[in-house]
């Protein structure tokens, strides 16, 4: 398959300097707001910028205090610099680290019957991508998020961020080898479903299996020889356009709600 047809993205490698100084924080409204609302018990600390307005500035507080969680007022220079130059939009908090289970731990805590989605990262390199994928996912009602813990991005600040703190909700399993990850789950019952840019069925047609794996390449690349072959099943989105290419967390979220379509938390509502 020709690499430049492949799903697209960033390669996702930063400033190793930047990566090490954000690591455990956390940023921008949304996100450190639904962090002390949702889950106090992980913020260590609030970073407020001196420049944040009154009112933002006073909800903040007092959620802090609710929480018993120490807020520092900082320059918005000193924000920047913490925040390795990220669109902060005045606050961050430095919060524990994101949960990541081993395979085995994970699939203990799913039902032995019912519908069920995961999503195995075969190397998804931006943690952009990474976070996208992860909010979606839980958007979704998938109950798990497996990727390699060497070679591609880890949850970190910029993926709590780009998840809006779905990864600190979503349960996360870090694996070794992806090829065995996949065999592992056929074994446990899941159909795998590998997704392509340019083979494989249509994702629109065939049947959608209850219990899911939904395999996902990384950005240029896609999905590694070995994983494609060991797939159940490969499945690609028609494109009509000539981009020839979708983002990997674009591609990936499609694939996920086309399972939830079927058998998602949602699929009975109507009128909604």
């Amino acid at each position: 398959m020709d690499k430049k047809n492949r799903y697209q993205g960033n390669n996702g490698r930063g400033n190793p300097a930047n990566k090490q100084k954000t690591e455990g924080l956390s940023w921008g409204r949304q996100v450190v707001l639904q962090l002390l609302r949702e889950s106090p018990d992980r913020v260590q600390k609030v970073f407020l910028g001196k420049n944040a307005g009154e009112s933002f500035a006073r909800q903040i507080k007092t959620l802090a205090a609710d929480g018993g969680i120490a807020v520092q007022a900082v320059d918005p220079d000193v924000l920047s610099d913490m925040c390795g130059q990220a669109n902060h939009q005045g606050v961050a908090c430095r919060s524990g680290d994101v949960s990541i289970m081993d395979f085995e731990d994970l699939m203990k805590t799913l039902p032995a019957e019912g519908p069920l989605l995961l999503v195995v990262l075969d190397h998804i390199q931006d943690p952009h991508n990474l976070g996208a994928i992860v909010r979606s996912a839980e958007a979704c009602g998938a109950s798990g998020i497996l990727f390699p813990r060497r070679r591609g991005a880890l949850p970190g600040g910029t993926v709590v961020k780009v998840s809006v703190g779905a990864a600190l909700r979503l349960p996360m399993a870090g694996v070794t080898n992806i090829v065995r990850t996949i065999e592992q789950l056929q074994e446990a019952g899941f159909w795998t479903l590998g997704l392509e840019n340019k083979r494989g069925r249509s994702l629109w047609e065939g049947e959608m299996p209850e219990r899911v794996a939904l395999v996902v390449g990384a950005e240029g690349e896609g999905l590694s020889r070995l994983a494609a072959e060991t797939c159940d099943d490969l499945v690609q989105i028609p494109i009509t356009g000539k981009t020839g290419s979708l983002n990997a967390s674009v591609a990936c979220a499609l694939g996920m709600f086309e399972w939830a379509r079927k058998w998602g938390p949602g699929v009975n509502l109507k009128g909604k």
